[in-house]
């Protein structure tokens, strides 16, 4: 039996030094921290290990935004102005950019690295794109493990701009302290398009492209809605021009009233335990579905089904008996 830290298969042809891939990702080393995001992306046999040295003496500590909102809102552009002013306050930034899954292969068409170019030479930050893969909500299945890779990594701010598929794109809600919800003028019925799903989760509320006709209608929209809603915290509307870095210091403004409003109300703790929460529920589901993706065609569940046809069981106690049966 290999003990932990051994190089173990990954692959193939690849063997893996967890604890050394791992140490340098703590040093910030940019290809053990892609490795081991690929690798979290891609279910690697060695997960459970990978996290338990992640997690192992060291608390959660990075500050993760979230940035949802209708595709050609300039989430992407608004992602790059955000990371361009916490470089200039000494920040070192991860950004994991959820883009949709192309069709043929499954990855990331990397459309939001791309435009994010202006920042791929600086040490102090990380852009990661990674696939949806079909998963619904916004985000890749594997976003919550890689943030705790960029966590460890040394990142003080993740940002995580979601794929922007519209109203159902709420879960960044769940894996982020502080949500932006990015709107634009021109975009169909403006806020009518999106206030049945999105707006409600929203902490920041961003106007961009804020030069173009309409502007002013869609915060005037914004404002009547949010006045509506009784919540301890009113989320603020800043009209941005991203690709002049225009509104860019009421942005992040805004974004560090958050912060202050979580610390003081208790807030972040409450969240980030909720976020801890839905991690450990997902993973057991996940072990939960395989365990279950092993029964077709198993005599157990051949029985259940012939008695539930004979009226002998009801499908509920026929449920119970099978999950009795898998311990």
């Amino acid at each position: 039996m290999e003990g932990p830290g051994a190089a173990v298969p990954d692959g193939p042809s690849q063997a893996v030094d967890v604890s050394d891939l791992v140490a340098r990702a703590r040093d910030g080393q940019p290809r053990a921290v892609a490795r081991l995001i690929s690798m979290v992306e891609n279910g690697s046999p060695l997960l459970r290990e990978i996290t338990a040295r992640l997690c192992a003496g060291r608390p959660y500590r990075a500050r993760v935004i979230g940035l949802t909102g209708s595709p050609g809102v300039g989430k992407s552009t608004f992602t790059g102005m955000l990371v361009r002013v916490f470089r200039e306050r000494g920040r070192k930034v991860g950004v994991l950019a959820v883009d949709p899954s192309s069709p043929f292969t499954g990855g990331a068409l990397l459309g939001d690295r791309v435009r994010m170019q202006e920042h791929a030479t600086d040490p102090g930050v990380f852009i990661r794109s990674m696939a949806s893969r079909g998963h619904l909500g916004g985000l890749s299945w594997a976003a919550p493990q890689a943030l705790r890779v960029l966590d460890a990594a040394g990142c003080e701010v993740i940002l995580v701009e979601t794929v922007g598929v519209g109203q159902a794109e709420v879960e960044i809600a769940s894996l982020a302290d502080t949500t932006v919800v990015l709107l634009a003028p021109g975009m169909g019925d403006g806020v009518q398009v999106a206030k049945a799903g999105i707006l409600e989760i929203a902490d920041v509320f961003v106007v961009n492209k804020a030069d173009r006709d309409g502007a002013q209608a869609v915060i005037r929209e914004l404002r009547t809605m949010t006045a509506l809603v009784e919540r301890a915290w009113r989320p603020p509307i800043v009209p941005t021009v991203a690709y002049r870095g225009e509104g860019a210091g009421e942005a992040v403004g805004a974004l560090d009233e958050h912060l202050a409003h979580l610390e003081r109300s208790g807030e972040l703790g409450r969240r980030r335990h909720a976020r801890a929460r839905d991690e450990i529920e997902a993973i057991a589901l996940t072990a939960l579905r395989s365990r279950f993706a092993h029964l077709h065609g198993d005599q157990r569940l051949d029985a259940l089904a012939t008695r539930v046809l004979d009226a002998d069981l009801d499908p509920y106690r026929a449920a119970d008996e099978l999950l009795a049966a898998l311990g």
